[in-house]
């Protein structure tokens, strides 16, 4: 898990954790800033029990011990984790763009190959535009492969985009292997922080969510708001320069 481990060593830990949300779908935390992540429920219910050490007493924890999180092999720790990393970055803003991630992959992936690990909303309009796309999943839906394909696909894309929760479960570092020297690399999602460090392992833009204002997208989280759902929040690409 280098990547995690760079990311970790990137952020400012001198900050109290203030408040921490896990919803169904996505897990809240409120530090310096406040930041995003998606809690995987099906993934996490796979998992032996307990899936968190001390509810209700993770508010005493440090940022530092908070972030650490997003090593630990349970889903819902580990997403408390990257929700954690997402609220003690300093993004900055005059790097990125408000870009949906979906329309990039659309532009870069005209008539090519694409890979798409995650199942998104955006997908059918890929589709009708690239000469090829694979979406890999963990959990597949209809058209999509087995995430067991992803060594054999991922090398032939043009263009791959990966969803930002293999970060959660720890496979950020093996798919990035996997791509091709040539390729263009997306990481999309509210879990991926918007943090140049990324930018060392080959990935050439990310795509992510800004929180402008906590209390609100706190409160969607908590209130099993989806990806969508949530407001109170930008969603920003910040590109390799």
């Amino acid at each position: 898990m280098r990547i995690l481990d760079d990311l970790l060593s990137a952020v400012d830990f001198s900050t109290p954790v203030k408040d921490i949300r896990q919803g169904v779908f996505h897990t809240g935390v409120l530090t310096r800033h406040c930041g995003l992540a998606a809690t995987l429920p099906k993934d996490a219910l796979k998992q032996e029990g307990p899936l968190v050490k001390n509810p209700g007493f993770l508010l005493e924890m440090t940022a530092e011990e908070l972030a650490g999180l997003s090593c630990s092999e349970s889903i819902l720790e580990a997403a408390m984790g990257m929700a954690c990393i997402n609220s003690l970055l300093t993004v900055e803003m005059d790097r990125c763009v408000e870009l949906n991630a979906g329309d990039l992959i659309l532009e870069k992936g005209n008539g090519k190959n694409v890979a798409i690990v995650g199942h998104f909303p955006f997908l059918s309009k890929v589709r009708e535009k690239t000469r090829q796309l694979w979406v890999i999943e963990k959990n597949p839906q209809e058209g999509d492969v087995g995430e067991s394909e992803a060594d054999r696909l991922i090398p032939r894309a043009d263009v791959v985009a990966i969803t930002g929760t293999a970060l959660t479960n720890h496979t950020l570092d093996h798919l990035l292997s996997l791509c091709d020297p040539a390729a263009y690399v997306v990481i999309l999602g509210d879990s991926v922080p918007l943090s140049p460090v990324l930018f060392d392992y080959h990935v050439d833009a990310v795509s992510g969510t800004r929180v402008m204002d906590a209390e609100i997208a706190l409160r969607c989280v908590s209130q099993g708001a989806n990806y969508r759902q949530i407001n109170g929040v930008k969603r920003l690409t910040m590109f390799k320069p």
